[in-house]
């Protein structure tokens, strides 16, 4: 019976919008870290079935297929495929799910699934200028009567709806970029990095150690005019790509690597779309009932912090111990580069399982028209 494993999960440092990445374009970001998984593993780039890769904006410099032209640009061999999906924010993590699928039903012996999203040159909602068309179509938008899509509006619902006042939510914050700090100063990250030459960025870029709830106090709510959201407590706009080599354990011992974790369960779920936010938790739960766990066998949890009443919502519904969620920090401190943001988090999660000996580790992301996906991985 064939499985799906890791073998390597890599990733770049989390450039901030406007920063060490501004000059790269995608594809080479993309490129560097395809090339860094050939250099940490030895393959011959030449064995891999598919490059699956997540982007959202999928226009200007992240159009016509990045995860082909990323493979084109990294110089690997022209038989190599690559296909690029849009799961909006999920994006990798969904690739990761494909690339999976693929190797365990045997379409795939070797794939490497992964993201990336540059924000700084090519910004979030580029797809709705001009000429394009507006997305949602006239029967959606009756369906739910014209109301407003829009995330951070549904990030001020799941507060209301579970009580989370604008303290809690900007302590979360805070606690955020504290972990992140930590984290980079023990050196948890240093093996996932893959540093991009000539940028000068060897750590996460966007992490604020000079944050205090006093300074997140006096920023403006960025939806609502008496709303709890702003731009401290919500994710930040971001530069980044992250990869993973996803293989059977079989053909890991033919190839002489070792797998650091298998891909145990996969779960995917719908939610209210103007709420929008809220499908990680049913994807969790589907997840759990799936893999026949429990949320207290999880030991490591990285719930995407696009804004802080997710992961508080998730927490209040899952019964989780607060302890393992977001122990590195998430997006609100580190950043959320869209597409890439499901491969870099599921690096981070890894990794972390790897270096703590945890056994079962759960990954969840909401994403836009209120979606999910649930990954859990087991250690090896």
């Amino acid at each position: 019976m064939r499985d799906a494993v890791i073998v390597d999960a890599v990733r770049t440092p989390v450039g901030k919008r406007n920063g060490a990445y501004k000059d790269v374009h995608p594809v080479d970001l993309s490129a560097h870290v395809l090339n860094a998984v050939v250099e940490r593993t030895g393959i011959d780039p030449a064995i891999v079935d598919d490059v699956v890769w997540g982007v959202v904006g999928q226009v200007g410099e992240q159009a016509v297929n990045v995860a082909r032209n990323a493979v084109l640009g990294a110089g690997w061999p022209e038989s190599v495929p690559g296909v690029t999906l849009d799961r909006q924010c999920g994006s990798s993590q969904q690739a990761v799910h494909f690339a999976a699928a693929g190797v365990i039903s045997g379409q795939y012996d070797v794939a490497v699934a992964g993201g990336v999203e540059v924000m700084t040159r090519v910004p979030m909602g580029s797809s709705l200028g001009a000429n394009v068309g507006f997305p949602f179509g006239p029967k959606m938008l009756a369906r739910y009567e014209g109301q407003p899509i829009n995330q951070g509006l549904g990030a001020e619902m799941v507060a209301e709806k579970w009580g989370l006042s604008r303290e809690q939510l900007d302590e979360f914050s805070l606690a955020s970029h504290e972990k992140a700090a930590a984290a980079i100063d023990s050196g948890a990250f240093t093996g996932q990095y893959a540093v991009v030459p000539g940028t000068g960025l060897e750590v996460d870029e966007g992490v604020r150690r000079e944050t205090t709830l006093e300074k997140l106090g006096s920023l403006k709510p960025a939806f609502k005019e008496d709303g709890v959201i702003h731009a401290g407590n919500s994710s930040q706009i971001s530069d980044g790509s992250g990869a993973l080599l996803v293989t059977t354990s079989e053909k890991a011992r033919e190839l002489g690597l070792k797998p650091l974790v298998r891909l145990h369960t996969f779960a995917l779920a719908g939610d209210d779309p103007i709420m929008m936010l809220t499908a990680p938790i049913p994807a969790t739960a589907k997840a759990l009932a799936r893999a026949g766990l429990s949320i207290g066998d999880i030991g490591a949890v990285e719930v995407n912090e696009a804004f802080a009443p997710v992961p508080l919502a998730w927490l209040a519904e899952t019964g989780a111990d607060p302890k393992t969620l977001n122990p590195l920090g998430g997006a609100i401190a580190i950043g959320h580069p869209l597409g890439g943001s499901g491969a870099v988090l599921m690096t981070r999660l890894v990794h972390h399982m790897v270096n703590n000996g945890i056994r079962y580790g759960l990954q969840t992301m909401c994403e836009g028209g209120g979606l999910a996906n649930a990954t859990i991985l087991e250690l090896l």
